[in-house]
């Protein structure tokens, strides 16, 4: 970022450009008003890209005391859009101010764009410029590639962001798509922070308690996007995102969450709070605007794919069934009464408009592909009983992991079990009932419209922290599509949850997608993300893995690779 002198920068400029000054295809502007004296100490970001618009993002943070301003005062930023990096052939320009009540920040929604065309986007100050982002927007007509980033589970004090490094600097997305999970709401001694003071991410003092109210949500924002690396994503390509359930809360459903208790207040009011400022700071455009809670929305990449965006999380999810509450306390398991809870057919993660509304975008979908862009996994991750209650036992019982993947692989290779061998794979219960396993029925449905409909559907997920694929199939065993899931950006996974070390958790990822019917494939132990190819004949999926987010000294340690070509 440059500091310059104030009357030198402005000329310098505005000659740049020829003069120039257009916001928008319809509205001629006289010259900018000249801009405030702020900072852009948090980088540049676009998002929500269509064929002739895109959303600009920054943060105008004010030089001035900050305590000291009042809703009333406002600053002023010029903001520019070019062809090139050099701003050469600036195409427009113009001022826009921004306040307190918006935590100052800044989203420009410049339409009348060409399709399928690179811009490149800066904010001006009075005595500072900001970074230069590169952004793009949507194409129409036929398309022949698509590439996309694909992430989820930031947590700031669980590591460095080197995932978004890894992204930034190794390609050339059509746009980034973030499936929630982009902040965590946790206080400083919370979920994920055991390491965060030894290793330089602890969050600070005047940041680091619980996020309620949307002061606090505001400052954890502007902490996660103080981050380089997470900067450095965001000015290399467009982002499309929704939230997942640490926006606000943890296993946020519609009425509440888990890590909320009525001591902390109303829940409605921290989830609005928690809305308001994952608007202010995302550079998204709200469907319904910037106080509904409505996120979902689609976007068509020409005629090869169609995004639809889903919310599995805040506005129809009912609350999650719990294991615990069919356990006995002897251990054992009303398999009964839980598997009348799981077949309710009121169950719903979606709820009855947006899955209406996803029932009639699909239908109305011309693209070549489907992709459906969610949080929590859709396959179904079926395991014998025997490993959960294990695993809920805290130790009192053995693990039968290892036995039972040895009996499942006899059985595939057509070797004889006994009667109680066989029963003992065939009682199988979901191993998450946090994702779509909880929510069964209505997935079923889902997936006889998807059948129906006869579309090339994708699926992708985060919310878990592991790299996951699955084959989406239906109570027939039909194949309706592919999901295929991200590892978390920083977030423990698998392998922390069971405590285990490296070796265990490979010689595991082995042995699930022999467990587990659908499943194809996993990565219970490493950090990254995903990238996405489509063309006209196939679908790519690769996963990148980082060594280490203990520093921001890292490299590439390895990847994994799934092409599934159509018929």
């Amino acid at each position: 970022m440059n500091r310059l002198n104030r009357r030198n920068f402005l000329k310098a400029a505005l000659a740049a450009s020829g003069g120039v000054l257009v916001s928008t295809p319809l509205q001629a502007m006289s010259r900018p008003e000249l801009p405030s004296d702020v900072s852009f100490r948090h980088g540049v970001a676009s998002g929500d890209p269509l064929q002739d618009a895109v959303i600009l993002w920054t943060r105008a943070t004010p030089v001035r005391d900050s305590d000291r301003l009042s809703p009333a005062d406002r600053v002023r930023v010029t903001w520019e859009l070019a062809r090139d990096r050099d701003f050469t052939q600036v195409l427009r320009r113009g001022s826009v101010e921004t306040n307190i009540a918006r935590d100052y920040t800044i989203k420009i929604d410049v339409q009348g764009l060409e399709p399928a065309t690179r811009y490149f986007y800066r904010f001006v100050g009075a005595n500072e410029q900001s970074p230069v982002g590169q952004t793009r927007t949507l194409p129409v007509g036929s398309v022949e590639q698509l590439r996309l980033a694909v992430f989820s589970c930031s947590n700031y004090p669980a590591g460095y962001f080197n995932a978004y490094a890894l992204a930034a600097q190794g390609g050339d997305w059509d746009a980034v798509l973030h499936l929630g999970d982009y902040i965590y709401e946790y206080p400083a001694d919370g979920y994920a922070t055991e390491r965060a003071a030894e290793i330089g991410r602890a969050l600070p003092a005047d940041n680091g308690g619980e996020t309620l109210a949307l002061a606090d949500y505001r400052k954890r924002y502007a902490l996660y996007r103080t981050d380089e690396d997470l900067q450095a994503l965001h000015a290399a390509a467009p982002f499309i995102a929704v939230w997942d359930d640490h926006e606000v809360a943890n296993d946020t459903w519609k009425e509440g969450a888990e890590n909320h208790s009525a001591e902390e207040g109303d829940f409605f009011a921290r989830r609005a709070a928690a809305i308001q400022a994952y608007y202010e700071w995302l550079p998204i455009r709200p469907p319904m605007g910037d106080t509904r809670p409505q996120i979902y929305r689609s976007f068509q990449f020409g005629d090869l794919l169609d995004l639809h965006m889903l919310d599995t999380r805040v506005i129809g999810r009912d609350k999650q069934i719990d294991f615990a509450a069919y356990l006995g306390e002897d251990g054992s398991f009303d398999g009964r009464a839980f598997g009348a809870a799981l077949a309710d057919p009121e169950r719903t993660l979606l709820g009855p408009t947006q899955r209406n509304w996803l029932a009639e975008t699909l239908e109305k979908s011309t693209g070549h592909w489907q992709l459906l862009g969610q949080q929590v996994l859709m396959g179904k991750m079926l395991l014998p009983a025997e490993v959960l209650m294990s695993y809920y036992s805290r130790g009192k019982k053995p693990d039968p992991t290892r036995e039972l993947v040895q009996l499942k692989a006899a059985s595939l290779q057509g070797q004889p079990l006994t009667d109680a061998q066989r029963a003992r794979l065939a009682q199988v219960v979901p191993y998450n009932l946090d994702a779509w396993d909880g929510y069964a029925v209505e997935r079923e449905a889902l997936f006889r419209h998807i059948a129906r409909l006869k579309k090339n559907l994708v699926v992708v997920a985060g919310d878990t922290h592991n790299a996951w694929s699955n084959h989406l199939t239906d109570d027939s065993g039909r194949l309706v599509g592919l999901e295929f899931a991200t590892p978390s950006v920083t977030s423990p996974g698998m392998e922390a949850y069971l405590k285990l070390d490296e070796q265990s958790a490979v010689e595991l990822a082995r042995g699930m997608p022999v467990l587990i019917d659908d499943l194809q494939y996993c990565n219970l132990h490493q950090r990254g993300f995903m990238s996405l190819t489509f063309n006209r004949e196939q679908v790519q999926a690769e996963w990148r893995f980082v060594d280490n987010i203990d520093s921001t000294e890292f490299s590439e340690a390895g990847s994994h690779r799934v092409v599934h070509r159509l018929v």
